[in-house]
């Protein structure tokens, strides 16, 4: 019999371990935890820049703890970016690098996760959200669609980004760019 991930240990402790997660800014020593244990170390670099524009108020970086497990999910907020059709500072801000670790899926975590920042955002009376969501990756589409995002447009998924060797990655993944605008 093969074990699923709803029957391993870290979800183990029962039905309450999502009461227990706590969704908090990030700091400096939760870092190497994005890297998901090893999983995610070519975007150290990624991280440690987009930690920077935490620091400056560019952006919001939470993430999703549980208690003797450590991060099980990230989610950024991009407040001002270069590219005003994402995010201005003003009243449109963007979500990336939202992720939750695979054996945490599927269990509302996402939800919960989507739901606090959103609320977030207009508390600072920002109008409109704006994410992208892979093409090839139909149950978080399913999951923004839900929540009220429509697909606005075709983003390239075309970037470059300095891993943590020093190497140039370029990365094409095409995506929908999709907004909600918030009441």
């Amino acid at each position: 019999m093969t074990e699923s991930y709803c029957d391993s240990p870290t979800i183990a402790s029962g039905p309450n371990w999502l009461s227990q997660v706590s969704i908090r800014e990030i700091t400096n020593d939760d870092l190497p935890a994005l890297e998901w244990d090893g999983e995610y170390s070519h975007l150290r670099k990624v991280y440690a820049h987009a930690f920077q524009a935490h620091k400056s108020g560019k952006a919001i970086l939470w993430v999703a703890a549980l208690p003797e497990t450590g991060i099980i999910g990230q989610i950024f907020l991009q407040l001002i970016s270069d590219r005003f059709e994402l995010a201005d500072g003003i009243d449109r801000a963007h979500i990336y690098s939202f992720r939750i670790k695979p054996e945490y899926r599927g269990f509302g975590l996402g939800s919960r996760m989507l739901d606090e920042a959103e609320s977030f955002l207009l508390s600072l009376s920002f109008r409109y959200i704006t994410l992208n969501v892979a093409k090839k990756n139909h149950k978080a589409q399913n999951l923004y669609e839900r929540f009220g995002y429509q697909i606005i447009s075709h983003e390239s998924g075309c970037w470059s980004y300095l891993d943590e060797k020093g190497v140039w990655r370029d990365v094409e993944e095409p995506a929908w760019r999709m907004q909600k605008t918030l009441s």
